[in-house]
C-alpha cells in the first residue's frame, strides 16, 4: 500500500501523476520476473529498495512541479488517499541462505541437546551423591556412629577441594574420573583373563588344576591390586594445617619477611610463605593447586588415581604400582602362553588368531603397553627411594650442585619411605568446630 498527500490540482493532472505511477509499478513487476533467475534473493530486494528510493525521490520532485493553487490563493491540503499497488511474488531463498538458516536451526538444536545432557549429569550427580549419603549413613548406622549431628566438623568446612567420605573419614581427590578408569581396567583385565581361559578346561582336562592355580593367583594379583589402589586414594597424603589466625600480608610485614631458612644436617634451606594457607611450608612442601592444599613431603598429584601422593599415602603408591606391574607381567605371560598353544594346535597364524581369540590378542597387547609404563614408573621410584629424594624435587633440581640433606644411605632411605611408622594426619577432619571458626559460614549442607 502507498499513501501519498497531493496538493489539491486539477483532475487531469492528477490523473496523469495516477497513470504514471502505475506504470511505474509495472516496470517494477516486469523487472522483477526477470531478475529471479538472474540474481540471488538478497541481491535482488537490495536492487529493488534503491529503485523505490529513486521512484520517492522523483514523485517528490513532481509534486514540487505541479505547485496547485485555490482561488482564494491560499494552499489547501489534499486529503490522504490510499492507493492499491500489486506486489511482486515471493521468491525462493538461495542455498546459501537455506544453509544459513539451517545452521542457526542446528546451532539452536545443539544448544537445546547440550542443555538438556547438562540437566542430565546434574540430575545423575545429585542421585549419585545421595546413594552415596544414603550409604554412608546406614553403615554408620551399623557400626554406631551417629550419621546425623547437629555440630559442624572440619571436613565440612574445608576450603581445599577434596571429596570426604564417610563423615571425614576418607580423603580423596578432586577428580574421581583418573580413579574410576583405573579401578574398570584392572577389573575388565581380570574379568576377561578369568572368562575366556574357561574354554580350554573342556578341551584339555589334565589342566584343570593348572589353569585353576592360574585363575586364583590371576584373582588374588587383582585383589591386591584394588586394595592398594583404594589406599592410596582414599588416605589423607599429609595435608598440611592452615593458618585461620592474622596472616602475614595483614600485619603488613615486607616481601622479604616472607621467606624463612632453616639448617638441616649442615644446609641451609628455605622455607617459602604460602599465600593460600597462610602459613610457612615446611621443607620439602609444596602446595597442590588441583587438591588446593599445601601437602608434606609433597612427591606428585598422580591423575590415573586422582589423588596427591606424599608423605602419609606414599608406600600405599609404590605398592600399588608394583603389584599392578606383577598382575600385568602375569596376565602378558600366561596370555601369550595361550596363543602359543591355539597356534600349535590349530596351525594358523597370527591372521588365525586375530579371528578365533582376538580378547586373548587384545589382553597381550594392553598388558604390554602396561607393563612398559608401570616399569618405567617402578624403576624412577626405586632410583628415588634409594636417593631419598621426591618426584617434584627431581623435576626442579633442588640439590643440583649441592648437597641433599635428607640423604641417610640407601638402606636408611627404604626404611625411611617404606618401613617407618606412619605420621599422624595434620588435620583431624572429624574435629568438632566451635561455632566462633572463621569459616563456620562455610558450613556445607
Amino acid at each position: 500500500m502507498v499513501a501519498r498527500g497531493f496538493k489539491e490540482a486539477d483532475g487531469g493532472g492528477k490523473l496523469r501523476f495516477m497513470r504514471w505511477l502505475e506504470l511505474k509499478w509495472a516496470n517494477m513487476e516486469d523487472w522483477a520476473f526477470e531478475a529471479q533467475d538472474k540474481v540471488t534473493a538478497l541481491q535482488f530486494f537490495k536492487i529493488q529498495l534503491l529503485k523505490v528510493f529513486s521512484l520517492i525521490e522523483e514523485i517528490e520532485k513532481k509534486i514540487k512541479t505541479m505547485e496547485p493553487t485555490n482561488s482564494q490563493g491560499s494552499e489547501v491540503d489534499f486529503p490522504m488517499e490510499a492507493i492499491a499497488l500489486s506486489t511482486p511474488p515471493k521468491t525462493k531463498a538461495p542455498a546459501k541462505q537455506e544453509s544459513e538458516d539451517g545452521g542457526g536451526n542446528k546451532s539452536e538444536g545443539e544448544n537445546k541437546t547440550a542443555k538438556r545432557l547438562g540437566n542430565i549429569l546434574v540430575t545423575v550427580k545429585g542421585k549419585f551423591a545421595a546413594i552415596i549419603k544414603l550409604v554412608e549413613d546406614k553403615w554408620l548406622k551399623q557400626c554406631g556412629f551417629s550419621a546425623y549431628s547437629d555440630t559442624t566438623r572440619a571436613y565440612q568446612i574445608w576450603p581445599g577441594n577434596n571429596v570426604f567420605l564417610f563423615h571425614g573419614r576418607l580423603v580423596c581427590g578432586p577428580d574421581p574420573r583418573g580413579l574410576l578408569l583405573t579401578t574398570v581396567s584392572i577389573v575388565i583385565t581380570s574379568w576377561i583373563f578369568a572368562v575366556y581361559n574357561d574354554d580350554d578346561l573342556r578341551l584339555h582336562s589334565t589342566l584343570i588344576v593348572t589353569l585353576s592355580l592360574i585363575l586364583t593367583t590371576s584373582v588374588r594379583l587383582s585383589s591386591m591390586v584394588l586394595v592398594n589402589l583404594f589406599l592410596v586414594s582414599s588416605t589423607d597424603p599429609g595435608i598440611i594445617a592452615r593458618n585461620y589466625q592474622t596472616p602475614l600480608e595483614e600485619i603488613g610485614t615486607s616481601e622479604g619477611s616472607r621467606r624463612k631458612k632453616v639448617t638441616i644436617n649442615g644446609v641451609e634451606l628455605k622455607l617459602k610463605y604460602c599465600g593460600i594457607c597462610k602459613i610457612f611450608r615446611p621443607p620439602r612442601s609444596c602446595h597442590c593447586a588441583i587438591c588446593n592444599n599445601c601437602v608434606e613431603k609433597f612427591d606428585h598429584h598422580c591423575p590415573w588415581i586422582g589423588q596427591c601422593v606424599a608423605l602419609r599415602n606414599y608406600r600405599f603408591y609404590m605398592t600399588f604400582v608394583i603389584s599392578a606391574l606383577n598382575f600385568f607381567i602375569y596376565i602378558f605371560v600366561f596370555s601369550f602362553w595361550r596363543i602359543q598353544r591355539r597356534m600349535s594346535r590349530i596351525g594358523s597364524g597370527l591372521i588365525g588368531m586375530l579371528m578365533n581369540c582376538p580378547e586373548t590378542l587384545a589382553l597381550v597387547l594392553f598388558s604390554f603397553a602396561a607393563i612398559w609404563f608401570l616399569g618405567g614408573l617402578a624403576i624412577f621410584h626405586v632410583y628415588l627411594i634409594a636417593i631419598n629424594q621426591t618426584a617434584y624435587e627431581n623435576f626442579r633440581q633442588f640439590y643440583v650442585g649441592c648437597r641433599n640433606p635428607f640423604d641417610k644411605g640407601i638402606l636408611s632411605n627404604i626404611k625411611e619411605a617404606l618401613f617407618s611408622a606412619l605420621p599422624p594426619s595434620g588435620v583431624d577432619f572429624r574435629e568438632v568446630v566451635p561455632s566462633g571458626h572463621p569459616n563456620a559460614a562455610r558450613e556445607l549442607v
